[in-house]
C-alpha cells in the first residue's frame, strides 16, 4: 500500500505573545514562498477597519539570505492581507561585512616591546603585550588585555562597553585599570610590595572591579579559553 506523500510546507506560521513568527523554508525558490504565504494569509480573518493594532512579525529564514527587495515583497504581501510589519529577521546567514567584523573582534594583536610614557596603543580585539607598560603609557582594547611583563601604566579593556573583558598582567601595578566604564585606581595605602604574582582584573556581579590570581581568569571568564569545559 502506497504511503500518502506529505507536502513540504514552505511557510509555517506560529503565534506568540509577541506577535507572529513565520518560518520560511530555506530550500525552495523564493517565488514559492511568496505564493504559499499569500495563500495562507488569504485564509486568515481579515482585520477590521476599527482594529488599529499592528501585528509584529518575526521571520525565521534559516540559511536563506533575504535581499532587500525580497523583504519588501514579503512586507507587501503582509500589507495586502493583514495589518502587520516585519519586526525582526532571524537568520543563520551572515554577510561578508559581518564576518569581517567578527574576525576583527576576535583577533589578537601581539606587541613585543615596551610601551613607554606618552604612548597610547589602541587595538580592536584582544591585545597581548610581550613586555612592560611603563608609567604614563596607555593600552586600550575592545577585548581582553594580557601583559606578560609589568603593567605600571593605564590599561583599558572592553572600550566598546564589554564588561566581560579581563586584564591580566605578570606584575599588576597600574596607575589605572578600566574595564568598559568601571574604573579601579590603586588605593594609596595598598601594599604592592608583597610577593607579586600574576593577576587578573575583572568586573564582578556587583559591578565592581576586583583583582585575583591569574588562574581565576578562566573560571570567571570561560570564554577566554579555547579549552572546552573550563
Amino acid at each position: 500500500m502506497a504511503q500518502k506523500q506529505v507536502k513540504q510546507q514552505n511557510v509555517i506560521i506560529k503565534g506568540t505573545k509577541d506577535g507572529l513568527t513565520f518560518v520560511l523554508n530555506d530550500q525552495c525558490a523564493f517565488d514559492e514562498i511568496l505564493e504559499e504565504l499569500s495563500d495562507k494569509l488569504s485564509e486568515r480573518p481579515q482585520p477590521q477597519e476599527s482594529d488599529s493594532n499592528v501585528v509584529r512579525i518575526k521571520l525565521v529564514t534559516g540559511k536563506r539570505y533575504l535581499e532587500e527587495n525580497q523583504t519588501e515583497l514579503l512586507q507587501k504581501v503582509f500589507n495586502e492581507h493583514i495589518q502587520a510589519v516585519i519586526d525582526t529577521i532571524d537568520t543563520d546567514v551572515i554577510t561578508k561585512e559581518q564576518a569581517e567584523e567578527m574576525r576583527l573582534d576576535n583577533q589578537i594583536t601581539r606587541l613585543a616591546r615596551v610601551i613607554r610614557s606618552g604612548q597610547v596603543i589602541e587595538v580592536r580585539g584582544d591585545l597581548l603585550v610581550i613586555g612592560d607598560v611603563n608609567p604614563g603609557g596607555t593600552i586600550k582594547a575592545t577585548g581582553n588585555i594580557y601583559v606578560l611583563g609589568a603593567l605600571r601604566g593605564i590599561a583599558h579593556a572592553g572600550i566598546n562597553g564589554n564588561k566581560e573583558s579581563v586584564i591580566c598582567a605578570g606584575l599588576m601595578n597600574p596607575s589605572q585599570l578600566r574595564i568598559a566604564d568601571v574604573i579601579r585606581r590603586p588605593p594609596e595605602s595598598e601594599d604592592r610590595m608583597r610577593e607579586q604574582e600574576m593577576e587578573c582584573a575583572f568586573v564582578n556581579g556587583e559591578d565592581e572591579m576586583v583583582l585575583d590570581r591569574i588562574s581565576k581568569a578562566g573560571v570567571v571568564r570561560p570564554g577566554i579559553t579555547d579549552e572546552p569545559g573550563m
